[in-house]
C-alpha cells in the first residue's frame, strides 16, 4: 500500500467536519476539516503555538532588521537575508537562501525646478534629518527620493495640475478644455496606485509627472505631523516604484519566467513596464511654489487639497524644468526559505510570506509583518521539538524586491510555477502590521476558514475575539440598515479580493494558488509610508508601541499555517464564494444599465445645450459628442454559470453536513485524498491559460488588479473594466469566458461533492 495512503486511514478515523452554516462555541465542535479527536489534538497544539510569540524578541528582530536601509542592492539588505537565514536555521528549519538577478534602477541625476512663470524655485528633492529620529540621519546610506523605474527624460513645459491624475480627472479637464499634451503634470497621491498616474499621463500626451503628497491626504489635516506625530511633515516623500505591474509584475526585463543567471532578458527599451515619460516624487513643501505659480481655471471643489492657498488647473503660466537619470543596473535580491516537511503529505505545501527589503529602514513596511513570521517559525521550531508533525510541509518565505515591484516572490513563483501548481495548497502573506482589526483579504473559498480562525485570536487591547471586534466595527461603519443587519445575521464576515501590491499577486494570479493577506491595523494611521521616517523611532511611538499586535498577527499566522497543514480534509468551502460571485455579478449588471443610463442622459443634456462656461468664461467648457446608446449585454451565460455554482456549493454543504451526521468513519482514505486534490484545484479552475485581455500574464478570472488602479482590485476584471471603457462587444466576449470558468469550477465542485457522498455511504 502506498505509505501515503496508509497515513490517511489513520487519520480520517472518526473524522467529523464542522458544520458549514452555524457558529458555536469553539470547544463545542470540531475544526472545518477535522475529525473530533484530531481537532483536540489540533487545538492543544495551537494553544501551544499561541503562548510562544513574544513582544520582547518582536522588538528586538526589528531593531536589527531595520538598524540600516535595506533596499535592493545594499549591503544590509543582503546581511539581513543572511541573518534571517540564520535564525530559521537556528529554530531548527530547513532553510537557504535563493538568488535571482533583477533589473533595479537608481538615481543620479533628478532635478524639478520653476523656471518661468513665478519666482524662481529648486525642489529640495531630499527628506531633512530629525535630531529625535536616530536613523534619519543615515543620509549617506538612504535611497535618494525618487520613482523607481521611470523612464530617463529631461524636458521643460507648462506645468497643468490634474488632482489624483486618474481616467476620470483627464475627462473633467477635457470638459475644461484643458489639455495636458506637451505638459508636465502635477498629480497628488492616493485614490489610485502611483505608477497608474504617469501612465495615463502619458497616454493623454504629457511629457512629465510629478506626484506629491498632500497634506489633506497625508499631512496636517490628518493630524500632528512627525516628529510630534505621526503624519508625513512638509518634507517628506514617497518614494515607490512605477513600474506598470497591471502589466505583468517583477523583474521587467524576464515577464513570465524566473530571472535567474542564465535567463533570456528583454533590452531596457524593450521592457512594457517602464513609464513612457519621466517621473518624480515630491513633498508638499516642494510642492506648493509650483501650484501657488498656476492661473487658469480655479480647480473644482473636490480637487482642492489642504495646502491653504487656490488650487487652479493651468496650464501655465508656470514652466517646469525635470529631470531624472538613472543607473540601470542588474542587482541580485536573496528570497529566504525555509521548510518544515509534511509527515504525513509532504508533496502538499502550506506557504507563508512577507518582504524583508525596505525602501529606507522599512519599520513598518515590512519589518512589523516580518517580524510576526520570524515568530511563528520560532514558534514551530518549538513545537516540533515537542512531537509536532505537521500533515503537509509547512514554506516559510522572507522575500526581498517586494518594494520596486514585487520581485522577489515574483521570480520565485516564476521559477517554480510547475511545482506551486502541482504542489501548493494556499499562499498565506503579510506586508505591514499596526494596531486595530484583523483584516482579512483574499480567496474566498477560505472566508469560512478564516472566520473560524479569526474567532480564536484574541484581541491584545479589547480581549474580545478578533472576530468579534471586526464584527462590532463592521456594524459601526455600516453606511445603510441593510448592511448593518446582514452583518448581524450572517455567518460569517465578508473578506475582501485580492488586487496586487504585496506578494501574493504571482501565487493568485499567475499561479492559480489560493490565497489571504492578513495584518492588524485601523487604529494607527501616519504619514512615513516609503520615507527615511519608516523606523524603529516613529514605530515604537505610534503605532504598535508595545508589539503585542505583532504577537496576535503571529499568532494569527501560526493559526492558519498549522490548521491548513494538519487538516484531514482542507477548509475549503463553498457557500460564501457561491455568495459572493452572485454579489459580483449583480455588481456588474448595475454598472451596466448604469453606464448606459449615463449615456442617455449625457446625450440628452448635449442636445438640450446645458453644457455652459464655468467660472471662468475665458475658458469655456468644451461640449462633447453624443454618443451611440449601447445595447443590453447578454448576461444569461453568467447567470447559469452563477446557478450551477450555488447548485454544486449545495451540493458539498449536503456531503459535508453527511460526513458530520456520520462520523467520518467510513471514509475511505482514497477518497479524501482525491477531495483534498480537488480541493487544491479548485482555486487553478478560476485561470484560464489566455490570461486577462491585453496582460496574459493575469491568469484569474475572478481576482486582479485594475489596469487603472493598480493595488486595487476589480473583480471579474474582463468584464467589468471592458464596461468601464465603454468596449460593448469585448465585455459580451468576456462574459462567455468567464462563464465557461465558472461552469468549470461547479463542476469540480460537484465531483468533489459526490466523491464526499460516495466515501460516507460505505
Amino acid at each position: 500500500m502506498h505509505c501515503r495512503i496508509a497515513i490517511a486511514i489513520s487519520v480520517v478515523a472518526g473524522l467529523s467536519l464542522a458544520p458549514v452554516r452555524n457558529h458555536v462555541i469553539a470547544d463545542e465542535q470540531p475544526l472545518l476539516g477535522y475529525s473530533a479527536e484530531s481537532s483536540r489534538v489540533e487545538r492543544q497544539w495551537e494553544e501551544k503555538m499561541r503562548a510562544i510569540p513574544s513582544p520582547d524578541n518582536l522588538r528586538a528582530y526589528m531593531q536589527r532588521l531595520a538598524a540600516h536601509p535595506h533596499n535592493v542592492g545594499t549591503t544590509y539588505d543582503k546581511q539581513n537575508a543572511e541573518w534571517i537565514a540564520a535564525k530559521f536555521k537556528e529554530f531548527g528549519l530547513d532553510t537557504h537562501i535563493e538568488q535571482f538577478d533583477v533589473l533595479f534602477p537608481t538615481p543620479k541625476e533628478r532635478a524639478v525646478e520653476l523656471v518661468d512663470g513665478g519666482p524662481k524655485f529648486a525642489a529640495k528633492l531630499q527628506e531633512p534629518a530629525i535630531p529625535q529620529d536616530p536613523t534619519s540621519g543615515q543620509q549617506s546610506e538612504q535611497l535618494p527620493t525618487y520613482n523607481a523605474y521611470s523612464i530617463d527624460g529631461d524636458v521643460t513645459a507648462p506645468l497643468v495640475y490634474v488632482n489624483y491624475g486618474i481616467p476620470e480627472d483627464y475627462e473633467e479637464l477635457e470638459r475644461m478644455g484643458v489639455s495636458v499634451k506637451g505638459a508636465i503634470v502635477i498629480a497628488r497621491y492616493y485614490h489610485s496606485w502611483r505608477g497608474i498616474k504617469p501612465k495615463v499621463a502619458a497616454e493623454h500626451g504629457a511629457v512629465g509627472c510629478l506626484i506629491y503628497s498632500d497634506p489633506h491626504e497625508d499631512g496636517f489635516v490628518q493630524g500632528e505631523t512627525f516628529p510630534a506625530g505621526a503624519w508625513r511633515p512638509k518634507d517628506g516623500v514617497q518614494r515607490g516604484s512605477v513600474a506598470d505591474m497591471p502589466f505583468y509584475p517583477g523583474d521587467p526585463l524576464t515577464p513570465g519566467v524566473g530571472a535567474t543567471k542564465n535567463a533570456m532578458r528583454l533590452k531596457v527599451e524593450e521592457a512594457a513596464t517602464i513609464t513612457k515619460i519621466p517621473v518624480l516624487p515630491i513633498s508638499y513643501g516642494d510642492a506648493q511654489p509650483l501650484l501657488a505659480a498656476l492661473a487658469g481655471r480655479v480647480a473644482p471643489a473636490d480637487w482642492r487639497g489642504g495646502l491653504g492657498q487656490t488650487y487652479r488647473v493651468g496650464p501655465g503660466p508656470a514652466k517646469v524644468h525635470l529631470k531624472v537619470k538613472s543607473n540601470w543596473d542588474i542587482k541580485p535580491v536573496y528570497d529566504v526559505i525555509a521548510k518544515i516537511p509534511g509527515s504525513a503529505f509532504p508533496d502538499e505545501w502550506v506557504i507563508r510570506g512577507n518582504h524583508h527589503d525596505g525602501w529606507v529602514n522599512g519599520a513598518e513596511d515590512p519589518i512589523s509583518g516580518l517580524d510576526a513570521v520570524l515568530e511563528e517559525g520560532r514558534a514551530f521550531g518549538e513545537l516540533l521539538k515537542q512531537g509536532w508533525k505537521p500533515k503537509r510541509t509547512i514554506i516559510l518565505c522572507a522575500w526581498d524586491g517586494e518594494e520596486p515591484g514585487l520581485l522577489g516572490s515574483t521570480e520565485w513563483a516564476e521559477e517554480h510555477a510547475d511545482d506551486l501548481r502541482a504542489h501548493a495548497v494556499a499562499y498565506v502573506n503579510s506586508d505591514t502590521n499596526g494596531r486595530g482589526y484583523l483584516e482579512i483579504e483574499g480567496s474566498h473559498t477560505l472566508e469560512k476558514f478564516t472566520n473560524e480562525v479569526s474567532r480564536d485570536i484574541s484581541d491584545p487591547e479589547t480581549k474580545l475575539s478578533a472576530w468579534k471586534r471586526n464584527q462590532l466595527h463592521d456594524i459601526a461603519e455600516a453606511k445603510t440598515a441593510e448592511k448593518r443587519q446582514e452583518i448581524r445575521q450572517r455567518g460569517d464576515l465578508r473578506i475582501g479580493a485580492l488586487g496586487s501590491g504585496s506578494d501574493f499577486t504571482a501565487f493568485l494570479q499567475h499561479d492559480g494558488v489560493a490565497s489571504l493577506n492578513i495584518g492588524f491595523g485601523g487604529e494607527d494611521g501616519g504619514g512615513i509610508y516609503h520615507s527615511i521616517y519608516d523606523d524603529y523611532y516613529w514605530y515604537t511611538h505610534f503605532s504598535d508601541t508595545d508589539f503585542v499586535y505583532g504577537r496576535a498577527l503571529a499568532q494569527a499566522g501560526g493559526s492558519l499555517i498549522m490548521r491548513l497543514a494538519d487538516a484531514d480534509l482542507l477548509p475549503f468551502e463553498f457557500g460564501d464564494f457561491s455568495d459572493t460571485i452572485q454579489t459580483y455579478v449583480k455588481e456588474l449588471k448595475s454598472l451596466s444599465q448604469k453606464m448606459r443610463d449615463d449615456i442617455i442622459e449625457r446625450n440628452r443634456e448635449i442636445e438640450e445645450g446645458v453644457f455652459s462656461a464655468a467660472n471662468d468664461p475665458r475658458s469655456p467648457l468644451v461640449v462633447p459628442s453624443t454618443e451611440t446608446v449601447p445595447g443590453h449585454l447578454n448576461f444569461a451565460p453568467l447567470d447559469d454559470a452563477v446557478d450551477a455554482l450555488a447548485r454544486g456549493a449545495a451540493e458539498y454543504h449536503k456531503a459535508l453536513e453527511h460526513a458530520n451526521a456520520n462520523g467520518g468513519s467510513s471514509l475511505a482514505a482514497t477518497s479524501v485524498a482525491e477531495v483534498n486534490q480537488l480541493l487544491i484545484e479548485s482555486e487553478r479552475k478560476l485561470t484560464n491559460k489566455e490570461g486577462l485581455p491585453n496582460r496574459p500574464w493575469f491568469k484569474h478570472q475572478i481576482y486582479a488588479p485594475g489596469f487603472y488602479t493598480g493595488y486595487a482590485v476589480k473583480t471579474i476584471p474582463a468584464v467589468r473594466e471592458a464596461i468601464e471603457l465603454k468596449q460593448w462587444k469585448q465585455a459580451d466576449a468576456a462574459i462567455v469566458v468567464v462563464a465557461q470558468v465558472l461552469q468549470d469550477e461547479a463542476a469540480l465542485i460537484s465531483s468533489a461533492a459526490s466523491k464526499l457522498t460516495t466515501a460516507t455511504s460505505h
